[in-house]
């Protein structure tokens, strides 16, 4: 009698907590962290030292239960920091049909605030954008028209300057290199360094982590990727153990700095994005929006 019961108890147990967890799955989408980190950038002008760059990602609208609320607000406050430029890391859409007006007018609509608030904003585009798999170029190009249309500037292989937040006298440039989305072969990464003039000051955008290989040393002194979703379930302490990393075999896990991936001298930072990809849960893996603080050397 008392193994049943404790067998019962056991049961009810584990439910309980299963409950607890697609519940807490399903409301901690909705908030986000704001992530302050200073990123050094070798050569960098004057008159970028301490300004600030926001970085978000991998917003996946139309997805069932799509995190569009977070998306917006999310944006919402970066226009309230008032950075000095916006960098979009992909996939703004999770897509498998020819056509996805619906979903990239929710994705223009929300955007729309940093570009009525002329904050520069930059992108690159994700797998998801392509309908990940097979990729369908069509729709990329879809995705990269309405992006433009609204005044977001969408790089793929290339590097451009940004304007200075500070109009000066000898006024240096800072550039930054969009590389184009991996999984959809795309992503070319000797291409896009050729436009760039040798020891220039830059930063570099993609969608996935894998591009950043490819760069050869002290070619990436800041990169940003999403793509991972942080791992979008894992365990407290412990984010190598995530869903992302363990059943859909990321060779690139986490979120923040990726340690001991690269060559010498490029860092690579992976945002947690702000959608889902599969099962619209995040677990011990808020979305998140960054804020870097850009400086010459480190202090």
């Amino acid at each position: 009698m008392k193994i049943t019961n404790f067998l019962k108890y056991s049961v009810l147990g584990l439910f309980g907590i299963f409950g607890f967890l697609i519940i807490w799955g399903l409301i901690e989408p909705k908030f986000f962290d704001i992530e302050e980190e200073t990123a050094v950038i070798p050569n960098l002008p004057p008159a970028w030292e301490g300004k600030r760059i926001g970085q978000l990602a991998d917003f996946q609208v139309g997805m069932w239960f799509d995190n569009t609320g977070t998306m917006r607000r999310s944006i919402e406050k970066l226009v309230e920091k008032r950075p000095a430029a916006v960098l979009i890391s992909g996939d703004f859409i999770y897509h498998s049909l020819p056509n996805a007006s619906e979903e990239l007018s929710k994705v223009t609509n929300a955007i729309q605030p940093l570009i009525t608030a002329n904050i520069p904003t930059y992108a690159v585009l994700g797998n998801h954008d392509y309908s990940h798999k097979p990729p369908k170029p069509e729709l990329g190009k879809q995705v990269k028209a309405a992006l433009e249309k609204i005044g977001v500037t969408v790089l793929q292989n290339q590097a451009v300057k940004i304007n200075s937040p500070v109009v000066e006298a000898n006024n240096q440039p800072l550039y930054l290199v969009g590389i184009g989305s991996y999984i959809a072969n795309n992503s070319n990464v000797k291409k896009a360094l050729t436009q760039l003039p040798e020891n220039s000051p830059r930063m570099v955008m993609m969608h996935n982590p894998a591009s950043f290989e490819a760069f050869p040393p002290q070619t990436a002194p800041l990169a940003v990727a999403g793509h991972t979703h942080g791992g979008q379930i894992r365990l407290p302490f412990a984010p190598q153990w995530s869903w992302v990393s363990l059943v859909k075999g990321e060779e690139v896990y986490g979120d923040g700095w990726i340690k001991n991936y690269g060559k010498q001298g490029n860092h690579l930072y992976v945002n947690r994005g702000i959608g889902f990809s599969d099962i619209p849960l995040r677990i011990n893996c808020p979305p998140e929006v960054t804020l870097f603080t850009l400086r010459s050397r480190r202090t």
